[in-house]
């Protein structure tokens, strides 16, 4: 900006210089070559009239020497215009004169002038012509001429004073240009630094310019604008916070579009759910970053209909995620811009949720049912007169009874698990050792072991620390597991118990047993209500598929966790860990 104003500083002072000096040169010239021939003709023709005086012949003899004395060309013309003398051009015969326009002059006023182009001598010239009389009659005419060369180096002289005084201006100029493009400059760099410095965020501070000329005005208005845009970017910048810590605090998943259907931005939520980052899907579409054809449809379905659109999607195969997606216009933006947005719920939960429900009641209903049946099925029997058959009687009341018990268990499991669920099982934690609670359970499943004739292989060190436990639901917890290991572990089988500490300020226990073990694909949904990983076999030994519900549960409270391992014909084992007493808040 500096050598750009410089230059334009310099080029406007010189330019107005030159004009001047060129101008002043142009009329001086003028005036001087107006001066010089004037002062020239007047000298040559006082000289013409003095010459005149002399006799023709004296003259015409005396032609070159008068010729020297005057400094100019002298030619002696008849009356009838032919040149009878010349100083210069000697006897060559030259044109008539009579018709020069000095002659004709001369012979109308008494002397005659003229400048003009001698094309004898090659040059311009200045003519002085007076007429010779022998008493009133015009005998001749003494012509005196002088080339206009003094003129010339009069103007050869000007040209050269004149450049001078250009080469001068030109310095001047310079140094004018320079001291008031400096003198501007130094506020207007100021000003391009600052204007810089707010281009690029940075409107801290105040533009100061001591002047109070047009650049101190335009000073003081800048440090307005700059004062308000400080004040609108932070109002902006507050509100942008805002939105960011909204649009990415919320649990659900925002998915912004641009004008062409691109991604221009997702908040974590949405990273959360679909395991995409965000780099991995900024700038591409709906279906290029997540591979989904019923997504694409719903948007293009949005985009005819030009109406908020909803609709349930699945996302992924492995671990299918369920989502409810809102498609809808964001307002304020013009048709050629417009951008739409998508907000995704999660809803995978609640369709685990809903399906489990669904389950519950069916479970429930059927395994209420069952046992009902048989009851109804057995007294009708007995009320159709197979009651005086002592045998029968006593088998159908043994069945009756049975369905009875396990109607009761059910009821009783059911009561537990939902207590547990709402928090209104009363827990009494206390300091305990976790080798009473197993000695009790194990003392109540003794006869059913030694029944099945199972061998019981017991690993509990005697030194174990303490955990923090309620020693009720303690032994509930290890009576479901070691239930479930006799009912599945055929006779001679072996059920072994251990407890040792953990890595991690944790007591693990674990029982096992080698009876028919389950299935790897089941594994993950035991501890569901009633779900049996082979659902004949359980509900013929009288387990109500709530059991390990009810310890899940129960870890839970306890704040520990429970581990299964199992593979078909090789057994299972469970692990139960239990924090530490020291370890628990």
């Amino acid at each position: 900006m500096k050598i750009r104003l410089f230059h334009k500083f310099f080029f406007a002072f010189l330019t107005v210089g030159i004009l001047v000096v060129t101008v002043a040169g142009f009329l001086i010239e003028r005036e001087l070559k107006k001066d010089r021939t004037m002062r020239i003709g007047e000298e040559t023709a006082a000289q013409t009239r003095i010459i005149a005086l002399m006799p023709i012949r004296e003259i015409a003899r005396q032609a070159g020497k008068l010729s020297e004395r005057t400094g100019a060309r002298l030619t002696l013309i008849d009356a009838a215009g032919w040149v009878t003398a010349d100083s210069e051009l000697g006897g060559r015969e030259t044109d008539n004169h009579l018709n020069r326009p000095e002659i004709q002059e001369a012979l109308l006023k008494g002397m005659g002038k003229a400048v003009r182009y001698s094309f004898s001598l090659k040059k311009d010239m200045i003519y002085v012509a007076v007429p010779l009389k022998e008493g009133s009659q015009t005998v001749g005419y003494i012509r005196l001429s002088r080339p206009l060369t003094e003129i010339a180096l009069a103007t050869y002289g000007m040209g050269k004073t004149l450049f001078a005084i250009i080469l001068a201006i030109v310095g001047v100029s310079l140094t004018i240009a320079l001291l008031f493009s400096l003198r501007m400059l130094s506020p207007i760099r100021r000003l391009a630094a600052f204007a810089g410095q707010v281009r690029t965020g940075n409107i801290s501070g105040i533009l100061r310019i001591d002047s109070r000329d047009e650049i101190g005005q335009l000073a003081e208005s800048i440090n307005d604008m700059v004062s308000a845009l400080g004040e609108k970017i932070r109002t902006a910048e507050a509100e942008r916070r805002k939105l960011e810590s909204v649009f990415s605090g919320m649990r659900a998943g925002v998915i912004v579009l641009d004008a062409e259907n691109r991604i221009e931005s997702v908040n974590s939520g949405m990273e959360k759910m679909t395991g995409r980052q965000h780099r991995d899907v900024i700038g591409k579409t709906l279906l290029e970053a997540f591979r989904n054809s019923k997504l694409h449809d719903v948007l293009e379905g949005f985009r005819e209909r030009e109406e908020t659109a909803s609709e349930e999607i699945v996302f992924g195969d492995h671990q299918p995620v369920t989502m409810d997606v809102t498609i809808s216009a964001i307002r304020g933006q013009t048709g050629a811009e417009q951008k739409t947005m998508l907000v995704f719920h999660d809803v995978t939960r609640l369709k685990k949720l809903e399906r489990i429900r669904t389950d519950f009641v069916a479970n429930v209903t059927h395994e209420i049912r069952t046992p009902l049946t048989s009851i109804i099925g057995f007294m009708e029997t007995l009320q159709q007169g197979e009651i005086d058959d002592p045998g029968k009687t006593l088998e159908f009341l043994r069945t009756i009874h049975e369905n009875a018990e396990r109607l009761n268990r059910l009821v009783d499991d059911l009561l537990i698990l939902t207590g547990i669920e709402l928090g209104e099982t009363n827990f009494h934690p206390e300091r305990l050792t976790i080798e009473d609670a197993l000695g009790r359970s194990l003392t109540i499943v003794a006869e059913r072991i030694a029944e099945k004739k199972l061998k019981l292989i017991e690993e509990v060190s005697h030194d174990l620390p303490p955990i923090r436990a309620d020693r009720d639901q303690l032994i509930q917890i290890f009576l479901n597991l070691l239930d479930n290991a006799v009912k599945f572990t055929p006779e001679g089988g072996t059920i072994t118990v251990t407890a040792s500490p953990g890595a991690e300020q944790e007591l693990i226990v674990r029982i096992a047993d080698t009876g028919v073990g389950i299935a790897k694909i089941d594994i993950p949904r035991l501890g569901e209500r009633f779900y049996r990983a082979d659902k004949a076999r359980s509900r013929d030994l009288g387990g109500t598929g709530l059991g390990l519900s009810i310890v899940k549960h129960l870890m839970n409270v306890h704040q520990g966790r429970m581990v299964i391992e199992s593979a078909m014909g090789r057994g299972t084992t469970v692990s139960l860990y239990f924090p530490l007493s020291e370890a628990m808040p």
